[in-house]
C-alpha cells in the first residue's frame, strides 16, 4: 500500500509541476521512478507487485493505447498519410535493423538478442509522444504523423518482439515460423478489437444506454479497451495491444453520443495509469546493468538518436511539401522510447534469468533502459526547447467559422507557415474543413469552454468569420475580455454593425465594402491583385515592427546590406501615418516596415528587423 500510494501521489503531483513548467511529464516520471526504486529509496522493487506486474502493466498499456487511438481521427491521419505510412513501415524497418546491427557491433551480442532489442526499440508510443505534444504546439499533420507512428509501432514492436523471443531466441524455429506467428497474433488482435468495438457500439445505440447517460457511455468505451485486450491476450500474448488500438481507432471514428465527455474521461484515466505504470517500470531500471555495458551503450544510444531516427525521419518526409524543413528536423529530433520497450524487456529478462541465461537478460534490460533513459531525458526533456529553436510552433491563429471564408483565409495563412485552428459547430462544415487538411475543433465559437478547449490560451490572433454578426461579436468579446487576446479581427455582415465591433477594439471588415474593394482592385490594378492572391507560392508581403536596436536610426540607404536580395521596403508606418520611403528615410525603433518580395527573402528580412518577440 505505501508503494502504490507513493507512486500515485508523486505521479499526479509531477503532472502539475510539468504543466506549470511546460515540460513533458515523462521526464519527471523517470526521475521519480529512479528515486522510489532500489537504487535510492528501495520502496518499489521487482517483488513489490510479484506476478501481478505483467497484468498491471498490460491493462495500463491497453488503456493508454486505446485513448491515443480513440483520439486519432481518420481525417487527421489523412493529412499526413504518406509520412505516417512511411514512419510505420520503411522508417520502422530502418530503426529495427539498424538498432540490431548497432547492438551486434557495439556489444557483440548474437543476432537473436540483437534483433529482439531492435524490435523493442522501434516503439515510441503515446506514453511519451502525448506529453510532448501537450507542451510543444505543432501543426496538425505533424502531430498526426507522430501519434500514428506511436500507436502503430507500439503494436507491431510488441508483437514482433514476442515472436522473435519465442520463435528465434527460445525455440529457434526459423524465419518462416516467425512471420506466420506475427501474422497470427496481429490478426487475433485486430479481430478482437473489431468485435469489441462493434459490441460496444451496438450497446451505446441500444435502449439499454440512454442518450444522455454520459457515465454509462464512458464506462462502456473503457470496457472496449480492457475487454478487447483481455480477449486477445487469452488467445495470443501481446495480441492485446493490437486489440486495444483497433477498438480505439474504430470507436473513435464512429458517430457516438457524448464524445467530448468520453474523451475527457479517457484522458483523465490515462493520466492516472500512465503515471503509475511509467514510474513503476522506471523504478526497475538497473543502473548497474547499464553501467556494465560501458561505452557500448553510449554507441548504441548515439546510433539510435543521431543516425537511425534522423534517417528514418528523412525517408518518411522526403518529397512531402506540406512538411516544412523545421518540422522534418523536429520529427528527426524527437523519438523517445516509452512503456512498451520497458515493460516487455523487463518481462523477457525475468524469463531469460529463470532459463539460466542471465547475461542475455542483463544485456537486454541494460540496452533497452539505456536508450529509454537517454531519449526521454534528452529528446522528451528538451522537446520544448528543440521546438523553440526550430520554430515548429508558428503563430497560432484561431478562426471562428469553417465556411468558405474561413477555409479560404486558413489556406492563405497556412501557406505562410502559420498554425491555424478552425472552430466550427456544423458537422458538414467540420467534415469538409478536415478533409481539406485543416486543424478543426468541433464546438461553438461563442462558448467559453469551446474556445478554451480549442486552445485560445495559446492564440496570438483570433478572427471571426461566421455569417452571424451576433456570434462574431460575442466570440470577439470573449477573446478580448476573457482570454486577453490583443489581435482580434472580424467579418461584419451588416455594415451598420461595424461600430459595435470597433467599440470593443475589434478590427472590423464589413463584407459589402470588402467585396467592392476586391472588384475595384480587379478593374484598376489586376496585375498586383492577381500577384497578391497568389501569396505563399513564391512571393509574400509582410509587415513587421523594427525591434533590432542596431538597425534603428539608420537610413534605407545605410540598411541596404541588411535587406536581402529579392525584397524591398515598400511602406514605413509611424504614429498611424504610412509613407513610401526614400533612400534617405530614417527608420526608428518601433516603426512598422512592410516588405515585398520573394517568400524566403521576406522571411529573412523580417528576422533581421524583428529579432525579438
Amino acid at each position: 500500500m505505501p508503494a502504490v500510494a507513493a507512486i500515485l501521489v508523486s505521479g499526479l503531483a509531477v503532472q502539475l509541476v510539468a504543466h506549470r513548467l511546460k515540460v513533458p511529464s515523462v521526464i519527471f516520471y523517470l526521475l521519480i521512478g529512479v528515486v522510489l526504486g532500489p537504487e535510492v529509496l528501495g520502496l518499489v522493487t521487482l517483488e513489490t507487485f510479484g506476478d501481478g506486474l505483467e497484468i498491471i502493466v498490460g491493462l495500463s498499456v491497453a488503456i493508454i493505447v486505446f485513448e491515443g487511438a480513440f483520439a486519432l481521427r481518420i481525417e487527421r491521419i489523412r493529412g499526413a498519410s504518406t509520412v505516417s505510412l512511411r514512419l510505420v513501415t520503411v522508417s520502422a524497418l530502418v530503426m529495427f535493423l539498424g538498432t540490431a546491427a548497432a547492438v551486434r557491433f557495439f556489444e557483440g551480442a548474437n543476432w537473436e538478442i540483437a534483433l529482439l532489442i531492435g524490435a523493442l526499440l522501434v516503439a515510441t508510443g503515446p506514453t511519451v509522444i502525448t506529453p510532448i505534444l501537450n507542451v510543444v504546439r505543432v501543426r496538425d499533420h505533424v502531430a498526426a504523423a507522430l501519434e500514428t507512428e506511436g500507436i502503430i509501432n507500439d503494436v507491431t514492436a510488441a508483437i514482433v518482439a514476442v515472436v522473435i523471443f519465442e520463435t528465434l531466441l527460445l525455440d529457434d524455429l526459423g524465419v518462416p515460423a516467425t512471420v506466420l506467428s506475427f501474422l497470427r497474433r496481429f490478426g487475433v488482435g485486430v479481430a478482437a478489437g473489431v468485435f469489441a468495438a462493434a459490441a460496444i457500439y451496438l450497446l451505446l445505440n441500444s435502449d439499454y444506454v440512454p442518450e444522455r447517460d454520459v457515465q454509462a457511455s464512458q464506462f462502456l468505451v473503457l470496457a472496449a479497451a480492457v475487454g478487447a485486450f483481455a480477449a486477445a491476450e487469452a488467445v495470443a500474448a501481446e495480441a492485446g495491444i493490437a486489440a486495444a488500438a483497433t477498438s480505439g481507432i474504430i470507436l473513435g471514428n464512429l458517430d457516438i453520443d457524448n464524445r467530448e465527455e468520453i474523451e475527457r474521461f479517457a484522458e483523465n484515466t490515462t493520466l492516472i495509469v500512465l503515471s503509475f505504470v511509467f514510474i513503476s517500470l522506471a523504478a526497475l531500471i538497473d543502473v548497474e546493468a547499464i553501467a556494465e555495458l560501458g561505452v557500448g551503450a553510449v554507441g548504441i544510444v548515439l546510433a539510435v538518436m543521431l543516425v537511425l531516427r534522423p534517417l528514418g525521419a528523412l525517408i518518411a518526409t522526403a518529397g512531402v511539401e506540406r512538411f516544412t524543413r523545421p518540422e522534418r528536423l523536429f520529427i528527426a529530433s524527437v523519438g523517445p522510447r516509452g512503456i512498451i520497450p520497458a515493460s516487455v524487456a523487463t518481462l523477457f529478462a525475468i524469463e531469460l534469468e529463470l532459463a539460466g541465461n542471465v547475461a542475455a537478460g542483463e544485456l537486454l534490460v541494460g540496452t533497452v533502459f539505456a536508450v529509454i533513459f537517454a531519449t526521454v531525458a534528452i529528446e522528451a526533456g528538451l522537446a520544448r526547447q528543440i521546438g523553440d529553436v526550430l520554430g515548429v510552433s508558428p503563430m497560432r491563429t484561431m478562426i471562428i467559422g469553417g465556411g468558405r471564408v474561413g477555409r479560404a483565409l486558413a489556406t492563405r495563412l497556412e501557406r505562410r507557415g502559420e498554425y491555424v485552428v478552425i472552430v466550427e459547430s456544423d458537422d458538414e462544415a467540420v467534415e469538409r474543413a478536415r478533409s481539406e487538411g485543416f486543424t478543426v475543433y468541433e464546438g461553438d465559437g461563442s462558448d467559453t469552454e469551446a474556445l478554451r478547449g480549442a486552445g485560445i490560451g495559446d492564440a496570438k490572433r483570433v478572427i471571426t468569420v461566421t455569417g452571424d454578426d451576433d456570434i462574431n461579436l460575442l466570440a470577439c468579446q470573449l477573446a478580448i475580455t476573457k482570454f486577453g487576446v490583443e489581435a482580434v479581427y472580424s467579418r461584419v455582415n451588416e455594415p451598420d454593425n461595424v461600430e459595435a465591433f470597433e467599440s470593443i477594439g475589434v478590427e472590423a471588415i464589413d463584407s459589402p465594402t470588402a467585396t467592392a474593394v476586391a472588384i475595384d482592385d480587379e478593374i484598376e490594378r489586376p496585375a498586383i491583385t492577381h500577384w497578391m492572391n497568389e501569396l505563399g507560392d513564391s512571393h509574400d508581403i509582410q509587415e513587421v515592427e523594427v525591434t533590432a536596436e542596431t538597425l534603428a536610426g539608420k537610413t534605407i540607404r545605410d540598411l541596404n546590406a541588411e535587406i536581402p536580395d529579392g525584397t524591398f521596403v515598400a511602406v514605413v508606418s509611424r504614429d498611424g501615418e504610412n509613407r513610401v520611403p526614400s533612400a534617405d528615410s530614417v527608420l526608428e525603433y518601433g516603426d512598422h516596415v512592410t516588405f515585398i518580395g520573394d517568400t524566403d527573402a521576406v522571411k529573412r528580412a523580417m528576422e533581421r528587423f524583428h529579432p525579438h518577440d
